[in-house]
């Protein structure tokens, strides 16, 4: 499929299926229900910034929630092996998330965009970043001189991330965004009115009550329940981290698309 091409649904699923961002993904069943243990026993590091009280304390109703949105497999028996994303819950997210960005254009709205996952969704982001800035919304500007985790907070094609020994990190953490969120006040900036972003920096932005897009892989729960909840607007079940990057480019080309956006 030619990268510049836009997919239709149903040739979009089968790219999906082909490069394993969904169907039958790497994240193995073991990690996954470690994962849902951690969030169930009130591990913060697996909140991702959200505060989710003890609201989510049965792990079997942490793993319902991930067989809905996310595709999982719901038998609680099955506990080792593999696991699954629906790749037409996928393309659900896609759409609704496009709705979400159409609205975002009509109201000239300012948007932060940012990831954990620069290795995989850095491309994502950026082209999601240029065609919303190409259709007349405010692409918030990370104050300078942010530090958070021993780091520091960065921006590159209109994409916050987190940066340390000047190089870009893979990270779950909230911090980084609670940083910006503190600081944009403090400049007399206004918060953003959407964020599209993933891990902690999504969890984070939707816990400040900010209209919150985010990517989740099937081993990260908090956003998936974050969306159950209503605190995030959308979330977008996917591997974040395939082989090749360049893997998620129909996947952006179908959601910008979908957007009004392939042309801005």
């Amino acid at each position: 499929m030619p990268t510049t091409a836009v997919p239709s649904r149903s040739e979009l699923i089968a790219h999906l299926l082909h490069t394993r961002i969904a169907g039958e993904v790497a994240t193995p069943r073991e990690n996954n229900l470690a994962h849902y243990r951690e969030l169930a026993n009130g591990n913060r590091y697996f909140w991702l910034g959200l505060e989710l009280g003890d609201r989510w304390a049965d792990e079997q109703d942490v793993l319902a929630v991930m067989a809905e949105r996310c595709g999982v497999d719901e038998d609680p028996e099955h506990r080792q092996g593999q696991d699954t994303i629906d790749p037409e819950l996928t393309v659900d997210a896609l759409d609704r998330a496009a709705t979400v960005l159409r609205k975002a254009v009509l109201a000239r709205s300012r948007v932060l965009v940012a990831t954990g996952h620069p290795g995989g969704l850095l491309d994502v982001h950026a082209q999601t970043a240029a065609a919303l800035a190409a259709a007349g919304c405010e692409l918030v500007r990370v104050p300078l001189g942010l530090t958070a985790d021993e780091g520091v907070v960065a921006q590159l094609a209109g994409v916050a991330m987190y940066e340390r020994g000047a190089t870009l990190w893979h990270t779950h953490s909230p911090q980084p965004m609670a940083e910006i969120l503190k600081a944009l006040p403090q400049e007399g900036e206004p918060l953003p009115d959407l964020v599209i972003a993933d891990h902690g920096w999504a969890g984070c932005a939707a816990q400040y009550g900010i209209d919150t897009i985010g990517y989740a892989d099937c081993n990260d729960p908090a956003l998936f329940v974050g969306e159950a909840e209503g605190t995030l607007s959308v979330c977008v079940p996917l591997d974040d981290h395939v082989v090749n990057p360049r893997y998620y480019e129909p996947l952006t080309a179908y959601l910008l698309d979908a957007a009004g956006l392939a042309g801005a």
